[in-house]
């Protein structure tokens, strides 16, 4: 990771830390992935220092496990903890987009429908990594128009424990349906459906889910030694 300027252990924890979130919100960390605070560290020329904090905090938000000093692993993904991430998303994610129904202005509408198209053309080249991207950038530019920073911190942490599991199951799915439900929810949100869109969103969660959860659970070794 090059770095022009010196940062500040904080700093520098916190850039660290982000990193690997965007890593694993993106999948391109799968389950059961071992990760080497040394590798890390030297991939990103950083001491191990800062590594270990941003993988014991990730590990508080579940999205690693720490087995033992030098095994830190990607959970892999049950049917348990799969439909309980399924639960959460659905109870969390439509409200946070009513909440910011409000706050949601024309620069942010565009961008959506901006990160909408990048969507499609992701779809079409079957680019993995431009769908993961765009796809958390399109929810979480309509979560973070609400003032308040909890629910959108709680639904990352979400994202952040299906991300690797969603890349992982990414090329056994017609991704064609993947998208189906962000033109609904643009639509709501151009004549301020609340209730529109709540569904808009909790159908695409729902859809997209269970697309997921029947190619990636029902395939050989998914659900099997949690």
């Amino acid at each position: 990771m090059a770095r022009p300027d010196p940062l500040s252990e904080e700093s520098l924890n916190a850039v660290i830390y982000a990193d690997l979130r965007q890593r694993l919100v993106t999948g391109r960390m799968a389950p059961g992935h071992e990760l080497s605070t040394r590798g890390l560290a030297a991939e990103l020329g950083v001491s191990q220092t800062p590594v270990r904090d941003a993988l014991s905090r990730l590990a508080a938000d579940g999205a690693v496990e720490i087995r033992t000093k030098r095994r830190i692993v990607v959970p892999v993904m049950t049917q348990e903890r799969f439909d309980d991430l399924l639960r959460c998303r659905l109870l969390l994610e439509p409200v946070a987009a009513e909440h910011a129904l409000e706050y949601i202005d024309a620069r942010g509408i565009a961008s959506m429908r901006e990160i909408d198209a990048a969507l499609d053309r992701a779809i079409a080249t079957r680019d993995a990594d431009a769908y993961m991207r765009n796809n958390h950038a399109f929810h979480f530019t309509l979560y973070r128009a609400q003032p308040g920073a909890t629910l959108t911190q709680l639904i990352e942490t979400l994202w952040l424990q299906f991300g690797p599991f969603m890349r992982l199951v990414y090329d056994r799915l017609d991704a064609v349906h993947l998208n189906d439900q962000h033109q609904a929810a643009l639509a709501a949100i151009a004549v301020r459906d609340a209730k529109a869109l709540r569904a808009a969103i909790a159908a695409d969660i729902a859809d997209g889910m269970g697309l997921i959860g029947r190619a990636g659970l029902a395939a050989e070794g998914m659900s099997a030694g949690a």
